[in-house]
């Protein structure tokens, strides 16, 4: 049976018999990611950035057990679905009726297409695309082990960067004085960015700068910020940001990494993210490694990246479906 489920409001035994769900999967699918934690997990599953809503349904048993989850995020352009059956469910029609109730949400909420990212070396792939899903955009996971860093040329790395810019540390977010410049320095970037299915819109202006930085913290993410100013002008000459999970403190996440086109042949990448790399060394005593994602054609950030040690892990694919057709074939 499948139904619509409120993360929000629901006994604290379905969070934990979802968190447990997930752990499973987690091991079977992905042994070598840490498992997650109940820190704030109810609170990662339920709330949102303003003026976005997410639905989430529960597949359970004649028991109550939970076989699986899924939900549907309502962005502007596109509904962005996550889906996922426990191990032992699979191949019983699991992940189709949960498919199917997202699929005619999202027609309800006229949406013309759903989103998905699905991990490689799953059995996601092929069950998306049996429903009509095709790939639309291809990131490579890298993994840097702190445990084998370098941290004496990380340390020249990070004074590396040009004459006349400085480098900057703000855990918890830029300061507020500073939200113009950031979002100004990501949409001057902008245009140079592969595009992927935006299914992690960035922050291109101030207010929704605040509002994410709001959403991360009441979600239990922490987020650390490295800026690189440039001197003369004042102004921000590229960026980065990590996230530390409150459910899985020992693996950070890197989003952003910004170099204003204006500003670049000044090693300022690599300054600002092996200076991160120190300030969560400090920060984040239990921290064991850093994930980041890259498209293949990304070559500058990819060198940036293996200079600093991360290597290669896993691909990380986005699929597409039309809403339409998607409901066509799940009849």
């Amino acid at each position: 049976m499948v139904r619509e489920w409120d993360p929000g409001t629901a006994p604290a035994a379905e969070i934990e018999a979802v968190l447990r769900a997930l752990n499973e999967i987690v091991a079977f699918d992905v042994p070598e990611d840490p498992p997650w934690r109940d820190i704030k997990f109810r609170e990662y599953l339920a709330v949102t950035m303003p003026g976005e809503r997410r639905t989430s349904w529960l597949a359970v048993d004649e028991s109550g057990a939970v076989l699986g989850h899924a939900s549907l995020l309502a962005l502007e352009e596109i509904g962005v679905l996550e889906l996922s059956v426990r191990p032992a469910a699979r191949r019983g029609h699991v992940g189709t009726a949960l498919l199917a109730a997202v699929a005619r949400r999202a027609a309800e909420e006229g949406f013309e297409s759903v989103g998905v990212e699905v991990i490689g070396g799953t059995p996601s792939g092929k069950f998306f695309e049996s429903f009509g899903f095709e790939c639309a955009f291809i990131e490579q996971r890298n993994l840097l082990d702190l445990g084998g860093v370098d941290w004496l040329r990380l340390g020249e790395m990070a004074a590396g960067i040009g004459a006349g810019y400085r480098v900057e540390y703000h855990p918890g977010g830029p300061p507020e004085q500073h939200y113009a410049a950031y979002a100004a320095a990501k949409e001057a970037a902008r245009a140079s960015v592969v595009e992927d299915l935006a299914l992690r819109p960035s922050s291109y202006d101030a207010e929704r700068l605040r509002a994410s930085l709001a959403t991360l913290h009441a979600r239990g993410l922490q987020p650390y910020i490295v800026l690189a100013v440039h001197e003369s002008s004042d102004t921000i000459a590229g960026l980065t940001e990590v996230v530390v999970p409150a459910q899985r403190p020992t693996r950070a996440d890197q989003y952003d990494t910004i170099e204003v086109p204006a500003h670049r042949g000044y090693g300022i990448s690599r300054a600002i993210k092996a200076r991160m790399l120190f300030e969560l060394r400090a920060a984040e005593p239990h921290l064991l490694d850093v994930q980041t994602w890259n498209a293949t054609e990304n070559e500058p950030l990819l060198k940036v990246n293996a200079e600093l040690g991360f290597k290669p892990d896993r691909e990380w694919r986005e699929y597409d479906a039309d809403v339409i057709d998607l409901l066509r074939r799940l009849k």
